[in-house]
């Protein structure tokens, strides 16, 4: 299950998964929304993990950030994700 969150607050995001046994062993990534083409600051996350996860985050995080069905923006991230670990694996390849 992928979601993805937009919030203009990062510690309170962060500190929120973090505290969370269910949420801090799912996959969050980060990305700054300049980074992806946007004009106003926040900050993108994209959220991978079970069904179990994905309801506690809506649950959690409802208070501290929207969720976001642009696609496009989730495209760019898996990207970007795919680009890096190519480029990790051949580094070590």
């Amino acid at each position: 299950m992928d979601i993805l969150f937009k919030t203009k607050n990062f510690e309170q995001f962060k500190q929120t998964i973090l505290n969370d046994d269910i949420l801090a062993r799912a996959s969050f990534i980060f990305k700054e929304s300049s980074t992806l083409g946007e004009k106003e600051k926040f900050y993108f996350c994209l959220f991978s993990g079970t069904e179990e996860q994905g309801e506690r985050a809506k649950q959690l995080l409802k208070e501290i950030a929207e969720i976001s069905n642009d696609q496009e923006i989730i495209e760019k991230i898996k990207e970007e994700q795919d680009k890096a670990a190519e480029g990790f694996g051949a580094i070590f390849g």
